[in-house]
């Protein structure tokens, strides 16, 4: 949900608690005590209950996520890769295959734009599965194809980080001068971490 949704459904949440107070205080008329007329929090007016889901293989899927710590360790990782490689302009991002930011990292001097573009190159690797230099190779033609899709970035940058095999992350880094850079630098935060 965007900022701006979720901004609108608490004014939205809000004004309906006031309304329903306001509703209580008008039905309870000039013949209520003062206490029957007073506005309940929104739980107390209408409590629904809740459904214990049991946790079983038809129900809930288990999913795998990268730590707080391994998370920092791989951001800290890729952008001191790029420290080194002389490229302190560079945003680092971690994101779960939701897109969910796990973890970001704002070099000296990068700008404003490398945050969008760690965050986006690390989901599309996330989301996919692969390096984003690799699926930039499967974009081809004039018409519409996978690039268009809200949220990703497919130029080089974006690595996946795997568990047994399966996508549960992707660190992307964005501000480099060339792709090849950025990627060399996410992949130094995916080391960093993996199974050694």
């Amino acid at each position: 949900m965007k900022k701006s949704q979720k901004i609108f459904a608490a004014a939205a949440a809000g004004a309906l608690v006031i309304t329903a107070g306001a509703t209580a205080v008008a039905n309870a008329g000039s013949g209520s005590s003062p206490a029957a007329a007073s506005i309940q929090p929104a739980a107390a007016q209408a409590a629904v209950p809740a459904a214990d889901v049991q946790p079983g293989a038809d129900n809930v899927v288990a999913q795998n996520r990268i730590t707080v710590g391994a998370s920092a360790k791989a951001v800290g990782a890729a952008l001191a890769k790029c420290q080194a490689d002389k490229l302190p302009f560079v945003t680092v991002a971690l994101v779960d295959r939701f897109g969910t930011v796990q973890a970001l990292l704002r070099g000296d001097n990068a700008a404003e734009h490398t945050i969008e573009s760690a965050k986006q190159k690390a989901y599309t690797a996330a989301a996919f599965g692969s390096p984003t230099s690799e699926l930039a190779k499967r974009i081809s033609g004039n018409g519409p194809s996978i690039a268009d899709l809200p949220g990703t970035l497919f130029l080089p940058g974006g690595v996946p980080l795997k568990v047994n095999g399966v996508s549960v992350a992707g660190i992307g880094v964005g501000g480099a001068p060339d792709g090849k850079l950025d990627e060399a630098c996410a992949e130094a935060g995916a080391a960093a971490i993996a199974v050694k």
